[in-house]
């Protein structure tokens, strides 16, 4: 499977990383020692858990920046940069979200994604190509598209389901790594081998089914985004800005920044439970079958 997401990926990153500590540092040693009870598992799950979810929150627009080149617009130096960032606002205004950084990547495929860990404070980015390829009306669409997302609070409400679901995940495993444990020799630490690569299996199976919930989050919020770009730009605006990137060839974002993008990797099958967008087809029958603004 190439799809990988960069906030599902960092987050059972962070949570390996956790597990390590705790492994490194004698914690699970100490826990095993006092008992390891329910209700303190359950507690060290919410802290790691929403601990991993909130560092890739907060990391989001960092890790984006540095993971697509972004060029930030501080003084727009042409027409266009300045047609970008006033369009930018403008939306922005009609949102009710504050002014984001505005910037553009290299890439000839038409794409662009938003990103953030406040309404107040996020970024939309759009690719080069994006600016070639469609015209302003079309521009402005997937801007009103992006700034829905940030209007939504969509990256923080990811960042809660992603909490709760790291949580589980997190608890499940060590309740099996204890079960694993038991049946198995003990080291001096008070923990097997045996009980840390029970953790770590169980983490990598329960986190990739898991990811399957946030993916049909993610599918659902664009639905909402692309009826948002719809009232701030005009539902024909926003058809004829899918049906242009469905004409595009079909190569968008990197694997590691699909999630953010305005259209994903397309999937067949059962690999579909991972898409992070809808079908584009699907999109614009949507926005075809939705009553006309009043």
């Amino acid at each position: 499977m190439k799809r990988i997401f960069l906030f599902v990926l960092t987050n059972l990153a962070v949570i390996a990383m956790l597990t390590l500590v705790a492994r490194l540092t004698g914690l699970d040693g100490w826990l095993a020692r006092h008992g390891s009870s329910l209700a303190t598992l359950l507690v060290l799950a919410l802290a790691f858990g929403f601990g991993g979810s909130l560092i890739s929150l907060a990391m989001s627009r960092w890790m984006a920046i540095r993971a697509m080149g972004v060029q930030l617009i501080e003084q727009p130096d042409s027409a266009r940069e300045r047609w970008l960032v006033e369009t930018v606002r403008s939306l922005a205004h009609r949102a009710g979200v504050g002014m984001p950084a505005v910037g553009v990547f290299e890439s000839a495929q038409p794409n662009a994604f938003a990103t953030g860990a406040r309404r107040d404070r996020a970024l939309v980015a759009v690719s080069s190509g994006l600016l070639q390829v469609m015209q302003g009306p079309e521009v402005e669409a997937v801007l009103g598209h992006e700034l829905t997302h940030v209007a939504n609070g969509d990256m923080v409400t990811l960042a809660l389901i992603q909490g709760v679901v790291n949580t589980f995940v997190i608890f499940v495993s060590w309740l099996v790594g204890n079960v694993v444990d038991r049946t198995m020799m003990r080291d001096n630490t008070g923990r097997g081998l045996g009980y840390l690569a029970a953790v770590w299996v169980t983490q990598i199976v329960l986190g990739l089914l898991a990811s399957i919930l946030v993916m049909w989050f993610s599918r659902r919020r664009e639905f909402r985004a692309d009826a948002g770009g719809a009232r701030l730009a005009g539902r024909e605006r926003m058809i004829a800005a899918l049906e242009r990137l469905e004409l595009a060839q079909e190569q968008p974002l990197p694997a590691h920044m699909d999630a953010f993008g305005i259209h994903g990797r397309y999937a067949a099958g059962w690999t579909r439970l991972f898409m992070s967008h809808p079908p584009l087809a699907a999109r614009i029958a949507a926005l075809r079958a939705a009553p006309a603004a009043a």
